[in-house]
């Protein structure tokens, strides 16, 4: 791809950089532009699975997982579907994993993890799917680096927190972590087709996804095939170069705090109207319950049909619950209270 874009390799590179200031990852971080954060979690786990077992003098690459000492693998209990797609697509699966019961807010319960050994990749959430909390990265990683394990953070969109100030609190501890995942397409509302894989162990990355060809020139720089899966892509990192251009740092703090703002307008207003909250709103997720599991998705379905605005449904901890999700950069309080009147209106009808 340097050959063929030198732009294209160079913007990837710039943004890369960027990113990891945003995020306050170590600088000497490698990482690449993958498709979804599914891939970015399986480009991840597969550098993991690299380190670990080469450690073991296994090269996986070559010999593949048959005969290769075990690996544990750790998530919790509320893990998201995209880890265990990858974690399936990897060879480690996505049942053979060893599960860390949650708080009340589907944070891992560091006390309840399972002894750690050098052959264990813990993965932990910035950023619950449905109630936007996070695991305690800086604890977890703590107990568990120092026996030698790998801790992979899932943070589809809760990543993007680490770069506002006023929310960095809830990241604090994901840049001890060795490897991160991630999605432009989500809070930074570039197009779909924009997923971020970043780990420490740039060497590790290499390794797992690289590939030769005598009709692939090589060079000293830095070619961005050689840290996704994909062979043939397109240039990612210009969509995401151009936004934070763009945007600027304080404009990306803005676009998230502002966000989670929203949400918590969401959740207030909901909350007057008598309607429970299940979740405590600290990004910029709303779980709302409308009393029994039928009469919420009545209430859903209302609401999509309507088309004011759109809200999913989920099961949470057994509750059955709209989930409000603000991450668009056009959303404003207008429409928040334009939304809550959509939005009662259905569930009084």
């Amino acid at each position: 791809m340097v050959a063929c874009s030198p732009i294209g390799a160079k913007l990837e590179q710039v943004a890369l950089d960027w990113l990891k200031d945003l995020f306050h990852l170590p600088r000497d971080s490698g990482g690449g532009f993958v498709t979804s954060a599914t891939a970015a979690n399986f480009s991840a786990l597969a550098a993991a699975r690299h380190a670990l077992l080469a450690r073991a003098g296994w090269d996986v690459e070559a010999q593949g997982l048959f005969g290769a000492p075990p690996i544990t693998v750790v998530v919790g209990e509320e893990v998201h579907a995209s880890v265990q797609k990858a974690l399936s697509m990897v060879g480690l699966g996505r049942e053979r994993v060893a599960r860390v019961p949650c708080d009340a807010q589907g944070r891992m319960l560091r006390e309840k993890m399972p002894p750690i050994t050098e052959r264990t990749i813990v993965c932990v959430q910035a950023g619950n799917v449905n109630t936007g909390a996070f695991d305690p990265v800086a604890e977890i990683c703590e107990h568990v680096r120092s026996r030698g394990a790998w801790v992979h953070v899932d943070g589809a969109f809760g990543l993007w927190a680490a770069a506002a100030p006023a929310r960095a609190h809830l990241a604090r501890g994901i840049e001890n972590a060795d490897s991160w995942a991630t999605d432009a397409h989500k809070w930074l509302n570039v197009p779909y087709d924009s997923g971020l894989v970043l780990t420490r162990h740039a060497d590790s990355l290499r390794a797992a996804l690289s590939v030769g060809a005598a009709y692939l020139a090589q060079g000293e720089a830095r070619i961005p095939y050689q840290y996704t899966p994909d062979f043939s892509r397109r240039a990612r990192g210009v969509e995401v170069w151009a936004a934070l251009r763009q945007l600027g740092r304080a404009g990306l703090e803005d676009l998230i705090e502002r966000t989670c703002r929203l949400a918590e307008a969401f959740a207030a207003g909901l909350s007057r109207k008598g309607f429970a909250v299940l979740n405590d709103v600290v990004l910029n997720q709303v779980l709302v319950s409308f009393g029994s599991p039928e009469r919420t998705r009545e209430v859903i379905a209302r609401v999509q049909s309507e088309g004011t605005c759109w809200c999913g449904g989920t099961i949470w901890q057994g509750h059955t619950a709209m989930r409000i999700s603000v991450s668009s950069w056009a959303t404003t309080a207008a429409d928040v209270d334009r939304s809550l009147a959509a939005i009662v209106r259905a569930a009084e009808a």
